[in-house]
């Protein structure tokens, strides 16, 4: 049971990555592997916002201050997803597909750069607003940190997937998903679309990236293999999937977890659980737990 709360914690960040991923790819089609770093960007924002606001508080305000970086980080992260769509992969839309695909690693390289060069290579610790003590219920040791980490993580997919299914621009989003020039002959504005598809799921990689900064910390290359394994749990939950990102992210995150609790992989090798997992999905199930085979006409 106490693996099972560790891994659905890890699950929990590695879903709420993973959604960006399967997001952009289920209307582009492509894989913005700038992601993670969108990510590593964002949580830096949060980061200074924090430290600059929480001097001299405690208790329920630094809480407050807490959550309010969150925000920061999110609107942080979802206006670079925005801008880095709109220089780096618009101007690509129509090219050949390894073209976006190859712009995305290099706006991943220069990004890591940059928060190097800007933000120095020295690793920032997100100081915990709360006692992390941890407490026992029914023999399971559970964090406050963790707690906020599933809390957090269930909120945001719930909202995400009310936001899809019930709303005028959720509809839009689905439609656009299906088909960009039917869409675009019903009315709907696809750059608008496509540009709120990278807010909200650079916005929700920005969360992701807060949350894993209170366990770790923040440095520039924070976001590359976080960034690896949400796009294995896409993956793994048949990318474009909304609802198979979430599964697929919860799921990477128990096998991890249980791969080293249970089956004794050390810890250090414990990053090709998720890419051993993808070679066996892509063996057995190419197109992921939720998603469906599509054949291409010639």
């Amino acid at each position: 049971m106490q693996h099972l709360v560790n891994g659905l914690t890890l699950g929990g960040i590695y879903a709420l990555i993973a959604l960006g991923y399967t997001m952009v790819y289920g209307i582009l089609k492509f894989i913005n592997f700038a992601h993670g770093e969108i990510l590593m960007m964002g949580t830096y924002a949060g980061l200074f916002t924090y430290n600059l606001l929480r001097t001299g508080l405690q208790g329920p305000a630094l809480v407050g201050v807490f959550f309010v970086s969150v925000l920061v980080a999110m609107v942080a992260g979802g206006t670079l997803g925005v801008v880095v769509e709109r220089i780096a992969y618009r101007p690509l839309r129509r090219a050949p597909r390894l073209a976006p695909l190859l712009s995305a690693i290099g706006v991943s390289i220069i990004l890591m750069n940059l928060a190097g060069f800007v933000f120095g290579t020295k690793s920032l610790k997100y100081e915990y607003p709360f006692s992390n003590k941890p407490f026992v219920v029914g023999g399971v040791s559970i964090t406050p940190n963790q707690l906020l980490i599933l809390g957090v993580s269930v909120v945001m997919m719930v909202l995400l997937k009310l936001f899809i299914d019930r709303t005028r621009m959720g509809r839009a989003m689905r439609a656009t998903s299906l088909d960009q020039d039917v869409a675009r002959l019903m009315g709907v504005s696809v750059d608008t679309i496509i540009s709120l598809t990278f807010a909200i799921g650079s916005a929700l990689a920005a969360v992701a990236g807060v949350l894993i900064a209170l366990e770790f910390k923040v440095y520039p290359t924070m976001g590359t293999m976080a960034g690896l394994k949400a796009f294995v749990a896409a993956v793994v939950g048949g990318i474009g999937n909304i609802s198979g990102a979430m599964i697929g992210g919860v799921l990477l995150g128990i096998l991890e977890t249980f791969g080293v609790a249970v089956l004794g992989i050390p810890v250090g090798l414990k990053d090709t659980i998720a890419f051993t997992v993808l070679i066996i999905i892509l063996l057995v199930k190419p197109a992921g737990i939720l998603g469906k085979a599509i054949r291409e006409k010639v």
